[in-house]
């Protein structure tokens, strides 16, 4: 695990950038998550042995750092899921308030990514 700033309250530390440490963060966290990253990692692979480039395991791997940045900070979760709940709550994507919780839901993914590759 490493150190980071202090977001306020996290559920648990920013596990290691590897496959399995954010493999068990996720487990710890949000275990109804693990078949969709499994399943996620399945496509990866699959796309990145038919290319010939490794960048599709890279990005899996980045993708779901980010994915359990969200999912361990109580602030960056919180502003998702009202998001979430925003877009799925508008009746179509011309609604201004479709675009500002799509807005949002980029900033928080944007910041979670930022957080993970400090």
């Amino acid at each position: 695990m490493t150190t980071q700033p202090d977001h306020g309250h996290e559920l648990i530390p920013r596990p290691e950038p590897t496959p399995d440490a954010v493999r068990v963060a996720l487990a710890r966290i949000a275990p109804h998550r693990l078949g969709e990253m499994e399943q996620h990692k399945e496509q990866a692979l699959a796309t990145a042995l038919q290319d010939g480039k490794i960048g599709h395991l890279q990005h899996w791997l980045a993708y779901w750092q980010a994915q359990v940045e969200i999912e361990r900070r109580p602030d960056l979760h919180s502003r998702y899921q009202a998001a979430l709940v925003s877009v799925h709550n508008t009746g179509s994507s011309d609604d201004p308030e479709f675009r500002a919780a799509m807005t949002e839901l980029r900033a928080v993914e944007a910041e979670a990514r930022q957080a993970v590759s400090a």
